[in-house]
């Protein structure tokens, strides 16, 4: 597998490509605003590369100029449920913990955990019942 790309924005890698219906979607609420027009700063790898790409596997293919706090995959997971669940890894503090955040917050665990706003672990703790994070 090769190395993912160093950007300044959190990377989203999309990990499942059976359906690419689903990819277009979840691209269009990444790029859709927060109703008070937030948006994540995030670059998206689009490539068959990266199929099936877990985050242990992912910690090892982060180069070192990569600084984001944040690598975001699309998997089927992600794909396949109609809240477009992210799994987000976190690459400070406890490198490779994760946490899912449905595609229409990725926002604001990004623009908060990158901004330094809030850490990682508090968007871990504000989880559903369901292990997923939908906003505060």
């Amino acid at each position: 597998m090769y190395q993912l790309p160093s950007t300044a924005e959190a990377l989203v890698v999309r990990t499942d490509f059976s359906a690419d219906g689903a990819w277009d979607a979840l691209r269009a609420a990444l790029f859709s605003p927060s109703k008070d027009g937030f948006l994540a700063d995030v670059a998206l790898v689009d490539d068959q590369r990266y199929e099936g790409l877990t985050p242990d596997r992912a910690l090892d293919l982060i180069p070192a100029e990569y600084r984001h706090p944040l690598l975001v995959l699309a998997d089927a997971v992600a794909l396949t449920s109609a809240e477009q669940p992210l799994l987000v890894v976190g690459l400070r503090g406890e490198r490779g913990r994760c946490v899912r955040v449905v595609a229409a917050e990725l926002w604001s665990i990004e623009n908060n955990v990158s901004g330094a706003n809030m850490d990682f672990e508090e968007f871990v703790r504000a989880v559903d019942d369901d292990g997923v994070y939908r906003g505060l």
